[in-house]
């Protein structure tokens, strides 16, 4: 896949500015998409939109399902616009002025008015009726699932009877009619979300611009999907996993990522056609235009750990079935617009695999200074055209927070060296914003954080840790166009637009 010649920018939907607490898909998602258009920019990369937990403190990464939405991320004012609420139910009584998501607040909010929203105005619309017949495959699982949790106050399905455990008919056919309302709510909820993110999906594309979608490589042992299919995971007898993923030590942490995620059986995958990652891969590509696969490696090969261990040092590279996975996901999927997160420990297998399906990889500015500046993969002279180039993404500190806190004295003299003029904390982030817009790339990406020059504060992750993280949102006033002058004026003169 040649991605289209251009650029754009990542900013999840959370950290849009909004009066109810969370960035959604109302106003301000409508605003940005103009901004993005005024400004020359063909891309909108975000996260992935699942729904999110308290329990993994809203990581986008971890979610209850690999299909449904954020329910977070559905707007108030949409929902007045449509009749479903009044201007006064909708408002939030917090300040709407601080940079840090409260998620416990916002969802005490949302809850309450979509609550209202579905006893007031909701109605069996033939537009409901034919979401719900679409959709069936896995919102009926979905719906049921989440008013069970709610039934057994929010504990992992692992910890339920063990006949809602192991699916019983009988018991999951009791607890549809016991449970036939709150049901009905999730479901609700589901459809108010892909009505939302249709007409916004329809704005973008009448501005000219692609939305790069976000798919975590794994999904939560306590999730939907492990619940209804758990023969494809490989857990115990009482169903918990006996391998857990993540990374060994890498740049991000001296210990390793431990995840936590089941590990996929891939035998059982195989057997049943990889008839789950087919239809995974298919609700995304309806929902973007483009799709990147996180930790693409682990689809050639995975880092497998004792669900005993504590950190990820110990564990095995264990081989998965790319090449059967991929042929049929390219033969499931015509539209097969794929891009590869291939950051971190690239192998001879992984690369064959990219080259074989022809899929962009990334290049990250933030990693091209700490070695030669002659062979660095991470500097322009040596990227192929078909690849995606970042001066950080969701995981790196700003590139301001980056020079100022994180980059040793010989990064920022390699910077000067290679862009052959004075780098500063004013003007790295405009420094590596060229470097990547005049690169040969195909596509260069640019974090909202970085186009505004923000510091550290304004860092959404860091990996490794579970505290602050996800909760930095924008304020009203950051995005105008005077501050995307930069980037507009830089992507014409490289031609990108």
């Amino acid at each position: 896949m040649n991605l289209k010649h251009g650029s754009g920018i990542l900013l999840h939907i959370t950290s849009l500015p909004s009066p109810h607490g969370i960035g959604d898909l109302g106003p301000a998602a409508y605003q940005f998409v103009d901004l993005l258009a005024s400004s020359k920019q063909k891309y909108w990369q975000i996260l992935p939109l699942n729904p999110t937990e308290a329990l993994f403190q809203h990581s986008p990464y971890s979610s209850p399902s690999a299909f449904a939405l954020n329910p977070l991320l559905i707007s108030p004012d949409l929902l007045v616009a449509d009749g479903l609420l009044t201007a006064d139910q909708a408002l939030f009584e917090k300040s709407h002025t601080s940079t840090e998501i409260d998620y416990n607040a916002v969802h005490m909010h949302k809850n309450k008015i979509l609550r209202l929203a579905f006893s007031h105005g909701f109605k069996q619309s033939d537009e409901y009726v034919s979401f719900c017949s679409e959709q069936k495959n896995w919102l009926e699982h979905y719906a049921l699932y989440m008013a069970l949790k709610d039934q057994h106050d929010n504990a992992s399905w692992v910890n339920w009877p063990t006949s809602l455990r192991d699916r019983e008919t009988k018991a999951l056919q009791k607890a549809e009619k016991e449970l036939a309302e709150e049901v009905a709510y999730y479901k609700f909820e589901q459809f108010l979300l892909h009505r939302q993110w249709s007409r916004l999906k329809a704005h973008c594309a009448q501005k000219g611009v692609q939305i790069i979608g976000d798919v975590p490589i794994y999904v939560e042992h306590g999730s939907v999907d492990v619940w209804r299919q758990p023969q494809l995971f490989k857990l115990d007898a009482d169903k918990r996993p006996k391998f857990v993923a993540g990374v060994p030590p890498d740049y991000f942490s001296e210990t390793g990522q431990r995840w936590g995620n089941p590990i996929y059986d891939w035998d059982k995958m195989q057997a049943e056609k990889f008839d789950w990652w087919t239809k995974r891969l298919t609700r995304n590509l309806s929902l973007f235009d483009i799709v990147r696969i996180d930790h693409f490696r682990g689809l050639v090969a995975f880092w497998q750990i004792p669900a005993s261990e504590k950190t990820a040092v110990k564990g095995d590279w264990i081989k998965a079935p790319i090449y059967p996975l991929f042929d049929r996901l390219k033969q499931s999927c015509p539209r097969f617009n794929v891009i590869a997160e291939d950051l971190g420990l690239m192998t001879d297998d992984v690369i064959k695999a990219l080259q074989h399906y022809d899929l962009p990889g990334m290049k990250v500015l933030q990693f091209a200074f700490d070695g030669d500046l002659e062979s660095n993969p991470f500097l322009p002279h040596n990227y192929p055209a078909n690849c995606i180039v970042y001066t950080g993404t969701h995981d790196n500190n700003t590139t301001v927070g980056w020079y100022r806190c994180d980059a040793t004295d010989h990064e920022k003299w390699q910077i000067g060296a290679y862009v052959k003029h004075e780098v500063t904390e004013a003007n790295v982030h405009t420094t590596l914003m060229d470097l990547a817009l005049s690169s040969c790339a195909n596509v260069a990406i640019i974090p909202v954080q970085d186009v505004l020059g923000l510091g550290e504060d304004a860092r959404i992750n860091t990996p490794g840790t579970t505290e602050n993280n996800w909760k930095w949102r924008l304020l009203p006033d950051q995005l105008t166009q005077d501050s995307f002058n930069f980037i507009a004026e830089q992507t014409l003169k490289h031609n990108r637009a």
